[in-house]
C-alpha cells in the first residue's frame, strides 16, 4: 500500500488536499476512493461533478501508468464523461487500460457511490511523460 506521502509513487498535492485514497494499481487497472466532505458538494447536497471528474481522470491515469514500468506521470490528452446519477458519501473510481501504445494510452473509468451504484462513466486518452522515464532511469543505481 502506498504511503501517505505519495500516490502510487508520485507526489500529488491536489489529491492529498482532497483526501483521495490510493487503493490498488496493477496490470492496467486501478482503484481509488474518497469520502465526500461538505465543501465537495453542490447546491443539491450531492457530489460536485468536478470531484467525480477528478476521480475518474486520476483512476484512468493511474491505470495507464501500470501498463509499463513508467517512472513519470501521464498527461490527460482527452476525456469525456457521462453522469448517470448523483452521489453521496464515499466515491470509488476504477480505471482500466483499454489499449496502450508507445506514447498514447486509451482508458475507461467508472465511478460508484457508497451503495455500489454506477454514478459516472468516462473515456480518456493519456500521454506518457517521456522526461519522467529518462529521469527515473538516470536515478537508478
Amino acid at each position: 500500500m502506498p504511503s501517505s506521502q505519495d500516490f502510487f509513487g508520485l507526489k500529488v498535492p491536489f489529491l492529498k488536499h482532497l483526501g483521495v485514497k490510493a487503493e490498488m494499481a496493477e496490470g492496467g487497472r486501478s482503484r481509488i476512493s474518497l469520502e465526500l466532505r461538505p465543501e465537495m458538494l453542490n447546491s443539491f447536497e450531492v457530489s460536485h461533478g468536478g470531484v467525480i471528474m477528478t476521480m475518474l481522470d486520476v483512476a484512468m491515469a493511474v491505470a495507464a501508468r501500470t501498463s509499463q514500468e513508467h517512472g513519470g506521470g501521464v498527461m490527460t490528452v482527452d476525456m469525456s464523461i457521462s453522469f448517470l446519477r448523483s452521489a453521496k458519501g464515499r466515491i470509488v473510481a476504477e480505471g482500466k487500460l483499454l489499449r496502450g501504445g508507445s506514447s498514447l494510452h486509451f482508458c475507461e473509468g467508472e465511478a460508484f457511490d457508497e451503495s455500489g451504484e454506477l454514478v459516472a462513466k468516462s473515456l480518456g486518452t493519456f500521454k506518457l511523460r517521456r522526461e519522467g522515464v529518462a529521469k527515473a532511469k538516470a536515478e537508478d543505481p
